[in-house]
């Protein structure tokens, strides 16, 4: 957020509003902790949520879920947000914005919000092979979205290396090495592009009863190696559960190993970042590192 860009509060929701979608000016307004790490969210009445972009990494989105999500939320067996509207920079606020449907009831999925583990690998399998089955489109070229995702590693190299120099001895840094090494020289991903969400964290994962519901926040959304949403498998799921996963979505070993490499990746960078002043993050992220760590190579 630039030094021009207004505080993104419930003020400036509520004249953004005001002045695009009048309809709904008047219903209650409520600003949503702790919110995401790429939009500010509002929930507005009962039916509905605004999500503010937080800055430039995170302009497009809007438009973006607008344009795909009704085209492939029919075909996928877990609910999805259903965008209703797209708002217009203004008053001095520079990007898109949406309104979405509120998905009413669900907490974001951890280990100790779900049942069964195994039984949600499945279902999460089911989810992920719906979504590489759909048909994509021109223009979603592997490494046209966020950070390269869909892409080849190699586009991570010189980040992830300079990463794992930079942690010191908070992690075995010849293990990390190791697999980064064989992750990024892995196979590449042969055959056309597939669809994937490209931030499939417990954050993006919502459950009620145990049982995992919906996928939300689709900014990362795109097409190429499918790799990068296995990422899950070690942020959310215990071993037995992981191999309850690789063999429903049939993963060869190329990409699993590659799908280690995005979750050391992004570990690594989500560690650096802000470990030192978040005691949730830096938590989450030592065990997805650990936990891409633990496996074999």
């Amino acid at each position: 957020m630039t030094s021009q860009t207004p505080a993104l509060d419930t003020a400036l929701v509520r004249r953004l509003l005001g002045e695009q979608f009048p309809q709904w000016a008047r219903l209650p307004l409520r600003r949503v902790e702790p919110g995401g790490s790429d939009h500010v969210i509002h929930r507005l009445g009962d039916a509905l949520a605004v999500r503010l972009p937080r800055g430039e990494w995170a302009a497009g989105q809007a438009e973006k879920e607008a344009r795909w999500l009704p085209r492939l939320a029919p075909h996928l067996p877990l609910a999805v947000p259903a965008p209703v509207a797209v708002g217009r920079p203004a008053h001095g606020y520079p990007w898109h914005w949406s309104v979405a449907r509120w998905l009413d009831g669900g907490t974001p999925a951890g280990p100790a919000v779900l049942t069964d583990l195994s039984a949600e690998a499945a279902r999460l399998a089911g989810f992920l092979s719906a979504l590489q089955a759909l048909p994509t489109a021109p223009g979603l070229a592997p490494g046209a979205h966020n950070d390269h995702l869909g892409a080849p590693l190699a586009g991570r190299d010189a980040g992830t290396r300079a990463r794992i120099a930079a942690v010191g001895s908070a992690f075995d840094t010849r293990a990390l090495t190791a697999l980064w090494d064989a992750a990024v020289h892995a196979p590449a991903h042969h055959g056309p592009p597939v669809w994937f969400h490209g931030d499939l964290h417990t954050g993006n994962l919502l459950a009620v009863d145990g049982r995992l519901t919906a996928v939300i926040d689709f900014g990362g959304l795109g097409a190429g190696d499918p790799a990068c949403d296995l990422v899950i498998a070690w942020t959310l799921l215990d071993a037995p559960a992981r191999a309850v996963l690789r063999t429903a979505l049939g993963v060869d070993d190329a990409t699993w190993l590659r799908g280690r490499g995005w979750a050391l990746a992004t570990g690594l960078n989500a560690y650096s970042h802000y470990a030192a002043t978040d005691p949730r993050i830096a938590r989450a992220t030592r065990h997805q590192i650990e936990a891409a760590l633990g496996d074999p190579l």
